[in-house]
Protein backbone atom coordinates (compact mmCIF):
# COMPACT_ATOMS: atom_id res chain seq x y z
CA UNK A 1 0.00 0.00 0.00
CA UNK A 2 0.73 3.51 -0.71
CA UNK A 3 0.06 7.10 0.01
CA UNK A 4 -0.04 8.44 -3.93
CA UNK A 5 -3.53 9.78 -4.31
CA UNK A 6 -5.66 8.53 -6.76
CA UNK A 7 -8.42 9.85 -8.88
CA UNK A 8 -11.31 9.13 -6.22
CA UNK A 9 -14.36 8.76 -8.46
CA UNK A 10 -14.08 5.14 -9.28
CA UNK A 11 -14.10 4.71 -4.78
CA UNK A 12 -16.96 7.17 -4.65
CA UNK A 13 -18.86 5.22 -7.29
CA UNK A 14 -18.36 1.84 -5.40
CA UNK A 15 -19.47 3.54 -1.74
CA UNK A 16 -22.63 5.00 -4.04
CA UNK A 17 -23.00 1.05 -5.29
CA UNK A 18 -23.15 0.15 -1.43
CA UNK A 19 -25.09 2.87 0.14
CA UNK A 20 -27.91 2.11 -3.33
CA UNK A 21 -27.85 -1.84 -2.30
CA UNK A 22 -28.83 -1.15 1.58
CA UNK A 23 -31.47 1.52 0.25
CA UNK A 24 -32.80 -0.96 -2.59
CA UNK A 25 -33.40 -3.63 0.27
CA UNK A 26 -34.49 -1.53 2.75
CA UNK A 27 -37.66 -0.51 -0.37
CA UNK A 28 -38.54 -4.04 -0.83
CA UNK A 29 -38.77 -5.51 2.28
CA UNK A 30 -40.93 -2.49 3.26
CA UNK A 31 -42.85 -3.16 0.23
CA UNK A 32 -43.12 -6.83 0.92
CA UNK A 33 -44.32 -5.75 4.82
CA UNK A 34 -41.13 -7.81 5.96
CA UNK A 35 -39.59 -5.34 8.29
CA UNK A 36 -41.37 -5.04 12.12
CA UNK A 37 -43.39 -2.50 13.13
CA UNK A 38 -42.84 -0.65 9.83
CA UNK A 39 -45.81 -0.42 7.24
CA UNK A 40 -47.11 1.93 4.86
CA UNK A 41 -50.05 2.53 3.58
CA UNK A 42 -51.50 0.01 0.23
CA UNK A 43 -50.86 3.09 -2.29
CA UNK A 44 -47.17 3.05 -1.37
CA UNK A 45 -45.93 -0.31 -2.24
CA UNK A 46 -46.08 0.51 -6.29
CA UNK A 47 -44.40 3.43 -5.85
CA UNK A 48 -41.74 1.76 -3.35
CA UNK A 49 -41.01 -0.97 -5.47
CA UNK A 50 -40.31 1.17 -8.64
CA UNK A 51 -37.58 2.60 -6.64
CA UNK A 52 -36.15 -0.17 -5.21
CA UNK A 53 -36.13 -0.90 -9.13
CA UNK A 54 -34.39 2.53 -10.20
CA UNK A 55 -31.70 2.12 -7.63
CA UNK A 56 -30.76 -1.38 -8.59
CA UNK A 57 -30.31 -0.73 -11.94
CA UNK A 58 -28.14 2.38 -10.61
CA UNK A 59 -26.35 0.51 -8.56
CA UNK A 60 -25.74 -2.37 -11.09
CA UNK A 61 -24.53 0.50 -14.03
CA UNK A 62 -21.80 1.22 -11.04
CA UNK A 63 -20.51 -2.38 -11.13
CA UNK A 64 -19.31 -1.61 -14.39
CA UNK A 65 -18.42 2.04 -14.42
CA UNK A 66 -16.41 2.21 -11.45
CA UNK A 67 -13.82 -0.79 -12.76
CA UNK A 68 -13.71 0.75 -16.09
CA UNK A 69 -12.59 4.42 -14.73
CA UNK A 70 -10.28 3.04 -12.20
CA UNK A 71 -8.34 1.40 -15.39
CA UNK A 72 -9.24 4.31 -17.55
CA UNK A 73 -7.93 6.81 -14.85
CA UNK A 74 -5.19 4.89 -13.25
CA UNK A 75 -6.87 4.86 -10.29
CA UNK A 76 -6.68 1.46 -9.15
CA UNK A 77 -6.36 1.56 -5.15
CA UNK A 78 -6.22 -1.10 -2.40
CA UNK A 79 -9.24 0.74 -0.44
CA UNK A 80 -11.01 -0.08 -3.77
CA UNK A 81 -10.04 -3.36 -4.29
CA UNK A 82 -11.50 -3.80 -0.63
CA UNK A 83 -14.51 -2.19 -1.08
CA UNK A 84 -15.61 -3.05 -4.26
CA UNK A 85 -16.41 -6.88 -3.48
CA UNK A 86 -18.07 -5.77 -0.40
CA UNK A 87 -20.46 -3.34 -2.35
CA UNK A 88 -21.20 -6.31 -4.73
CA UNK A 89 -22.07 -8.85 -2.19
CA UNK A 90 -24.52 -6.27 -0.66
CA UNK A 91 -26.70 -5.49 -3.80
CA UNK A 92 -26.52 -8.99 -4.79
CA UNK A 93 -27.46 -10.59 -1.47
CA UNK A 94 -30.14 -7.69 -0.86
CA UNK A 95 -31.02 -8.25 -4.44
CA UNK A 96 -32.13 -12.02 -3.57
CA UNK A 97 -33.21 -11.30 0.05
CA UNK A 98 -35.65 -8.73 -1.28
CA UNK A 99 -36.52 -11.13 -3.73
CA UNK A 100 -37.78 -13.66 -1.51
CA UNK A 101 -39.74 -11.10 0.43
CA UNK A 102 -41.68 -10.24 -2.17
CA UNK A 103 -42.53 -13.39 -3.55
CA UNK A 104 -44.31 -14.36 0.17
CA UNK A 105 -41.39 -16.52 1.28
CA UNK A 106 -41.79 -18.99 -1.76
CA UNK A 107 -39.22 -21.12 -2.19
CA UNK A 108 -38.38 -20.64 -5.98
CA UNK A 109 -35.06 -18.21 -5.04
CA UNK A 110 -33.82 -20.18 -2.55
CA UNK A 111 -31.26 -23.09 -4.05
CA UNK A 112 -29.97 -20.49 -6.92
CA UNK A 113 -29.69 -18.22 -4.29
CA UNK A 114 -27.54 -20.00 -2.04
CA UNK A 115 -25.29 -21.35 -5.00
CA UNK A 116 -24.81 -17.89 -5.82
CA UNK A 117 -24.10 -16.63 -2.42
CA UNK A 118 -22.20 -19.37 -1.05
CA UNK A 119 -19.50 -18.88 -4.06
CA UNK A 120 -19.58 -15.55 -3.68
CA UNK A 121 -18.53 -15.56 0.49
CA UNK A 122 -16.62 -18.62 -0.72
CA UNK A 123 -14.29 -17.04 -3.06
CA UNK A 124 -13.80 -13.80 -0.67
CA UNK A 125 -12.47 -15.87 1.88
CA UNK A 126 -10.25 -17.69 -0.44
CA UNK A 127 -8.94 -13.94 -1.51
CA UNK A 128 -8.82 -13.33 1.63
CA UNK A 129 -6.70 -16.65 2.61
CA UNK A 130 -4.40 -15.83 -0.06
CA UNK A 131 -3.64 -12.17 0.25
CA UNK A 132 -1.06 -12.86 2.92
CA UNK A 133 0.75 -15.50 0.54
CA UNK A 134 0.92 -13.26 -1.94
CA UNK A 135 -0.49 -15.36 -4.53
CA UNK A 136 -2.11 -14.01 -7.68
CA UNK A 137 -6.18 -14.86 -8.23
CA UNK A 138 -7.28 -12.29 -11.18
CA UNK A 139 -10.45 -12.04 -12.12
CA UNK A 140 -11.60 -14.10 -15.31
CA UNK A 141 -13.17 -13.53 -18.27
CA UNK A 142 -15.94 -16.06 -17.53
CA UNK A 143 -16.73 -14.38 -14.12
CA UNK A 144 -17.33 -11.07 -15.13
CA UNK A 145 -19.46 -12.66 -17.68
CA UNK A 146 -21.48 -14.23 -14.86
CA UNK A 147 -21.61 -11.07 -13.01
CA UNK A 148 -23.48 -9.50 -16.08
CA UNK A 149 -25.82 -12.15 -16.35
CA UNK A 150 -26.19 -12.40 -12.44
CA UNK A 151 -27.32 -8.73 -12.52
CA UNK A 152 -29.57 -8.69 -15.79
CA UNK A 153 -31.34 -11.84 -13.87
CA UNK A 154 -31.66 -10.18 -11.09
CA UNK A 155 -33.17 -6.63 -12.37
CA UNK A 156 -35.37 -9.00 -14.89
CA UNK A 157 -36.36 -10.62 -12.11
CA UNK A 158 -37.28 -7.42 -10.00
CA UNK A 159 -39.59 -6.21 -12.90
CA UNK A 160 -41.87 -9.37 -12.70
CA UNK A 161 -42.44 -9.10 -8.87
CA UNK A 162 -42.77 -5.34 -9.65
CA UNK A 163 -45.46 -5.81 -12.88
CA UNK A 164 -48.16 -4.32 -11.72
CA UNK A 165 -46.33 -1.82 -10.02
CA UNK A 166 -45.05 -0.62 -13.77
CA UNK A 167 -48.49 -1.25 -14.79
CA UNK A 168 -47.45 -4.65 -16.49
CA UNK A 169 -50.52 -6.54 -15.79
CA UNK A 170 -52.77 -4.40 -18.25
CA UNK A 171 -50.31 -3.70 -21.02
CA UNK A 172 -48.58 -6.92 -21.14
CA UNK A 173 -51.00 -9.53 -19.46
CA UNK A 174 -49.70 -12.13 -21.45
CA UNK A 175 -46.06 -11.80 -21.29
CA UNK A 176 -45.15 -12.14 -17.68
CA UNK A 177 -45.40 -15.79 -17.15
CA UNK A 178 -42.47 -15.92 -20.55
CA UNK A 179 -41.21 -13.40 -18.58
CA UNK A 180 -40.62 -14.61 -15.76
CA UNK A 181 -39.66 -17.39 -16.91
CA UNK A 182 -36.89 -16.64 -19.25
CA UNK A 183 -35.59 -14.62 -16.03
CA UNK A 184 -35.48 -17.23 -13.67
CA UNK A 185 -33.52 -19.35 -15.92
CA UNK A 186 -30.69 -16.69 -16.27
CA UNK A 187 -30.66 -16.96 -12.71
CA UNK A 188 -29.61 -20.34 -12.73
CA UNK A 189 -27.52 -19.98 -15.73
CA UNK A 190 -25.60 -17.13 -12.92
CA UNK A 191 -25.79 -20.02 -10.51
CA UNK A 192 -23.79 -22.66 -12.62
CA UNK A 193 -21.88 -19.78 -13.89
CA UNK A 194 -20.34 -19.52 -10.20
CA UNK A 195 -20.34 -22.75 -9.41
CA UNK A 196 -18.15 -23.28 -12.10
CA UNK A 197 -15.73 -20.21 -11.79
CA UNK A 198 -15.40 -20.56 -8.24
CA UNK A 199 -13.98 -24.06 -9.01
CA UNK A 200 -11.70 -22.64 -11.23
CA UNK A 201 -10.75 -20.19 -9.15
CA UNK A 202 -9.71 -22.89 -6.08
CA UNK A 203 -7.85 -25.49 -8.68
CA UNK A 204 -5.86 -22.33 -9.73
CA UNK A 205 -4.68 -21.25 -5.87
CA UNK A 206 -3.90 -24.89 -5.56
CA UNK A 207 -1.99 -24.85 -8.63
CA UNK A 208 0.12 -21.82 -6.53
CA UNK A 209 0.35 -23.30 -3.65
Amino acid sequence: MTNEQVNPIPNILTATRLVLGIAMFVLMAVSADAIPMVSVMPDMIFGLQRWAFYLFVVAAATDYLDGYLARRLNAVSVWGSILDPIADKILVCGTLLGLFAMHTGDPIFVLPGAIILFREFAVSSLREATAGRSLSLPVTLLSKWKTAIQMTSLGALLITESWAAFGLEKLLPLWYDPFFTIAYLALWFAAMASIWTGVTYFIQTRRQL
